[in-house]
């Protein structure tokens, strides 16, 4: 490979001799599940999966995380390591498959509380999204990915998508794990 990292998922951007997978969403808040946009057919439910996200590292915008990832239809488990840099609406992603033995193992060593939500993936006038509803706080999210900076910047989202959090700090999932490592007693 000669010191190529093949995506996994998003675009790839060139960065010296590598190029990286470029994740570019746009987060929103949402003040309620969209359950009157499913009732009139509006939003499309496609699949739902329950995930597990645990923090291995993070140093200023950089982030290693590990995913266990429950399909609600099927029950089948995948589990993953991703490598996150960045901040806002476009950020470096690699994320692989990783054995459920090494999951454990790592979430084992770390000993921390992992974030657990349940994620939704719909399709809402042609669009993906995937509405996250969080397990351990009050807090359901709603993002969109792109496959460009100008798509994104040029989205207009409908109104029941909430406020833009694409660049608030405060919504992070790593901002909301760090949280629940606190509470820990």
């Amino acid at each position: 490979m000669n010191g190529w990292i093949e995506p996994v998922t998003g675009l790839t951007i060139f960065k010296g001799e590598q190029r990286v997978p470029l994740e570019i969403e746009r987060k929103f808040l949402l003040p309620e599940f969209p359950a009157a946009q499913v009732k009139e057919g509006k939003l499309r439910i496609v699949k739902e999966q329950l995930i597990e996200q645990t923090y291995l590292a993070l140093y200023e915008d950089q982030e290693l995380r590990v995913r266990k990832i429950t399909d609600a239809a099927s029950g089948d488990v995948e589990y993953t390591h991703t490598f996150k840099r960045g901040f806002g609406i476009a950020r470096e992603e690699v994320e692989v498959s990783i054995a459920g033995g090494l999951y454990d193992q790592m979430i084992q060593a770390h000993g921390a509380v992992p974030l657990i939500k349940k994620r939704s993936t719909a399709l809402w006038d042609g669009v993906q999204v995937e509405i996250d509803e969080y397990d351990q706080i009050q807090l359901t999210v709603l993002e969109v990915e792109f496959g460009s900076e100008e798509e994104a910047e040029s989205f207009v989202p409908p109104a029941w998508f909430g406020k833009d959090i694409s660049t608030d700090k405060e919504y992070s999932n790593k901002k909301v794990w760090r949280e629940l490592q606190s509470r820990r007693s």
